[in-house]
This record gives structure tokens, sequence and C-alpha cells, in this order.
């Protein structure tokens, strides 16, 4: 008999295999010979009260069931010929490899077109970045194989379920390579360290099925005939003929300008702008587990989760990432850009979140002369600013926390993770008012609730601008086609319809599924 018990056990007995098996059978009201094989299948943790708790599900095989069969999903990757109607897919981030993963699936023949480079050599390219100060416009922390979302710690929770089926992405990322972990923890993650791998996978399979793979492509015209788009051109002069999935990820700002040049219906977008805030990742678990001794022997890093409202605007964390760095994440010159990531172990000695205010178009009144890139020019305007405020260099903007409340240069400031180095600034008026106010009452707020986060070790680095896109390409929420061009699918976060890598691999397959659906009618 296979059965499932719910259990609300202490860490270490979480830890420990005969420890939680002889809770399952004081639970089951079983003798231990009685239990065949036992397996959990969803863990989560409890920290709300000082008796740190684990929820778990576990799988008991009693009786004539001796082993607990693993769950896979059910995907049929087919080897699609040459004469099969293909699609042009621009980008190869999650929206773009899930798009190709499930073209073959249905015998559609995917083809990829990537501006950056290959993931493996995508890796010195990002060295490069921090050792040399040097920034390769198409292949840095949002461009290249993986996307922005190969480094960002590969979160995986996500509040997209209705969108579609999330259980199927974890599972092809676990086919292809991610720990099992990923299918039970309530707050996934697979690390940056062990995303390369799989992304790698993933491109092997869609090039064995007879898809094919572009990197070092940079589109430059998306061919529209008779408002349909037919296929895409790139800077090399070649040309790629079908219908044009566009996941091109939230920082191609040349795509923007290149659509809006195009008289591509574009719309401005709300986006969310702060910075980067980072504490002793010893201090965080302390808080969140109620302990001075912190996290101890059983429990991972801790998280955090907070948001306000300031104003009529959201105030929040985001991406936050336990044991993890700062990274340089511009993707051109002149920026100054800021993003977080963890390796699978979430080992380092600090941790840090985007703390960041929500915006709409004409939040900031001198920038709403640029249309739908009103948002976008915000952007580029700030991350020029903190630019030059760093001497022109990587080294970037920073301040203690508790000196950005009471706005004030800081003196000293502690040790970062980021490797190009931090300077003393006064982010509290480099920052936009009607930013800055509002990320003040916003910590004032979280330090109410959870005594200590308001911290003089807490270091804020600057700039982080690029939490989603800054522009919507509107489509036809039935055919997801573009609300004005046939057979041209936006899809990802570059579009304005996804946030994060499970919800923009369930847009990618949306968008396939919907070209499919037109190919069967047709």
């Amino acid at each position: 008999m296979i059965e499932d018990i719910s259990l609300r056990v202490t860490p270490r007995t979480a830890s420990s295999e005969q420890l939680l098996r002889n809770e399952v059978i004081k639970c089951m009201g079983l003798k231990e010979k009685k239990i065949n094989n036992l397996k959990i299948i969803k863990r989560s943790i409890d920290a709300r009260q000082r008796d740190i708790k684990v929820n778990l599900t576990v799988r008991v095989a009693t009786g004539d069931d001796k082993i607990i069969k693993p769950e896979y999903g059910d995907f049929n990757f087919v080897k699609v010929s040459a004469d099969t109607p293909e699609i042009i897919i621009v980008g190869a981030g999650p929206a773009g490899l899930f798009a190709g993963l499930k073209a073959i699936e249905l015998g559609i023949k995917p083809v990829i077109i990537e501006r950056g480079s290959d993931v493996d050599s995508r890796q010195i390219a990002l060295a490069a970045i921090s050792r040399e100060g040097k920034v390769d416009p198409d292949s840095n922390y949002c461009f290249g194989e993986g996307g922005a979302g190969a480094y960002s710690d590969g979160k995986l929770f996500t509040r997209s379920k209705k969108r579609g089926n999330v259980t199927s992405i974890l599972q092809l990322l676990h086919l292809f390579g991610a720990s099992e972990d990923i299918l039970i923890d309530s707050h996934p993650h697979i690390g940056s360290d062990k995303l390369p791998k799989i992304i790698r996978n993933i491109r092997e399979k869609i090039i064995e099925c007879g898809g094919e793979v572009y990197f070092n492509e940079k589109v430059n015209k998306i061919i529209i005939e008779n408002k349909i788009a037919v296929g895409v051109t790139t800077e090399s002069g070649k040309q790629f003929i079908g219908g044009v999935v566009l996941a091109t990820g939230h920082s191609a700002r040349d795509v923007y300008r290149m659509l809006k040049a195009e008289d591509v219906r574009l719309e401005a977008k709300g986006l969310a702008i702060g910075v980067r805030l980072e504490h002793p990742q010893h201090l965080i678990d302390c808080l969140q587990y109620h302990s001075k001794e912190g996290r101890g022997k059983y429990l991972p890093a801790a998280e955090y989760s907070y948001v306000t409202q300031v104003d009529g605007r959201g105030v929040y964390s985001f991406c936050m990432c336990p044991g993890g760095v700062i990274v340089p994440a511009m993707s051109g010159p002149g920026q100054s850009v800021v993003n977080g990531m963890s390796a699978s172990a979430r080992a380092s000695q600090w941790a840090n979140s985007g703390m960041v205010v929500e915006l709409h178009p004409g939040d900031i009144p001198e920038f709403e002369n640029n249309g739908p890139l009103e948002m976008m020019a915000l952007q580029e305007k700030l991350e020029q600013i903190f630019f030059e405020e760093s001497g022109s260099t990587l080294n970037a903007p920073a301040q203690r926390m508790t000196d950005f409340v009471e706005g004030r240069l800081s003196k000293t400031l502690p040790r970062s993770s980021y490797a190009p180095g931090v300077h003393s600034s006064r982010l509290d008026l480099l920052l936009p008012k009607e930013i800055s106010s509002r990320l003040k009452e916003g910590f004032i707020s979280f330090g109410k609730r959870c005594k200590g986060f308001m911290s003089d070790d807490a270091l804020m680095v600057g700039l982080e601008s690029r939490t989603s896109s800054p522009v919507r390409i509107p489509r036809d929420s039935e055919s997801l086609c573009h609300v004005e061009i046939e057979n041209l699918f936006p899809a990802g976060e570059g579009a304005g319809y996804a946030g994060g890598i499970v919800s923009a691999a369930i847009d990618g397959q949306r968008c396939v599924e919907a070209y499919y659906n037109k190919l069967k009618i047709k």
C-alpha cells in the first residue's frame, strides 16, 4: 500500500532518515518492519515561532508495495524532420529554451537565435566583468544562453499557477539535471553554479531532436508582410523564415527601439527600482529563526520577504538571495546596475535582496515625453547617474542602511560581496525622491516588524533597476499574437508577461502551443 501522511517535525528529525522513520511509525501506529520504504515528497519550514518546525508530506510503502517510484512528467521529445513547420525563437533564456522544448514535443522545428554566447563561453565573459571591468554588450549577466535567469540563484518559486503547469516545468528541470529537491521544497532553487549544466542539456536535447540553435547572432529586423510576421534577419545577414516567438528578456533595449522604429505597437509598463540590500547572513539567520545561535546544523540559510505600501506605491523585497553575492548586472557601457545570485549551497557569509519601489508610468513626469519607452528612459538615466557617480567604473555607490534613513554619508562601509568594490555615497540623494522617500519609510516599517533588520551592518548597493521589463508588447489574450501582427508571439519577461524562470518558461511554452493550434486550423 502506498500512503501519503503529513508530519510536523523538528529540523533534526527532518534531516535524519532514522528519526523520520521513527516518527512515521509512531504516526501510523505500525511496527518498523512493516515499512518497506518512505520518501519525502513535500517540505516547508515554519519559522513563525521560536520552536521551528518542518512540515512534511511523506509517502510510505507498506504491505505488498516495496518501492516508491519517482514521479516524472510524460514528455515526448520527437525527432523533427527538415520539412516540418519551423518556428523562429529569438532568445535562449527560460522562455526561449522551454519554447524550444515544447516545439519538439509538438513536432515543430525550433530555430533558436541567441545574441550572446553559449553558456560555457558566457562564463568567461562574466569573469571579465568583475576582473577587468569589461562588459560585452551581447554576453553578460543579462544576455547569453540561459538569459538573466541563469545568474539569479535559479529561484523557482512562482505565483503564476493559473497560467500553466508549474509542476511540469520543475519536472523538466529535474529531467535535465536539477536536484529532486526542486520537486519537494516549497521555495525551490537550483543555484547559479548548477544551472549551466542544465541549460546545456536542454540545448543538446533540442539539437538532438532536429532543432537548431545559433549563438552570437543578433536579430536586427522582424520581417513583416501584410501585418504578418514571416521571419527575422540578423546583423550578420542571415535570414530565418517562420512564425516568430520574441523572447529577448527584460534588458533588450535595442529590440524595443527596433520595434518602435518599425511602428510595432508598444506600451510603457510599470516596474520597480531601488537598491540591493546586503546583511550578514548570520544576522538574518538569527532574526528569522529567533535564535542568537543562528540557523544551527539542520536549517538552511534563512530567507525573508517584506512588503508594505508607502504613498500609494508598493515597497518590497525582491529576488532574495540567502548565502549569496551581489553581481554587476549592466548590459552595456555607461551603466551601473547590480543584481543578486546564490550558488546551490547558499554558503556565502552574506544575504542580499533587491529593495525596490513600485513605479507606474507618469510617476516621474520628466520622462513622459518618451512615449512607450518612458520607463526605459528612466532606467537608462538612473543607471547613467550611478555610473558617473562611480567615476565611470564598476565600483558601486553604497551606503549603510541606517545612514540612508538618517540622510547622511557613511564614514565607513562594511565588507561587501560585490567583487568590483563599493564606495561611500549618498544613495538617498542619487535616487529620485519618489523612490528614496518611500524606501526610507519602507525600511522603518520593516525594522519595526523585525527588530534588528534595520542594522548598521546592512549595506545598500546601487542601482537595482532590472526588476522587470519597462515595456509591454501587447498581444491578443486568446491567440497570444501581437495585437496587430499575426504570427508574432511576444513571450516571457521581455514582453511584459512573466516574472522569473518558471513563469517565463510557461509563457514560452504557451506561445508555441498557440502557434501549433494555428497550424492545425490551417
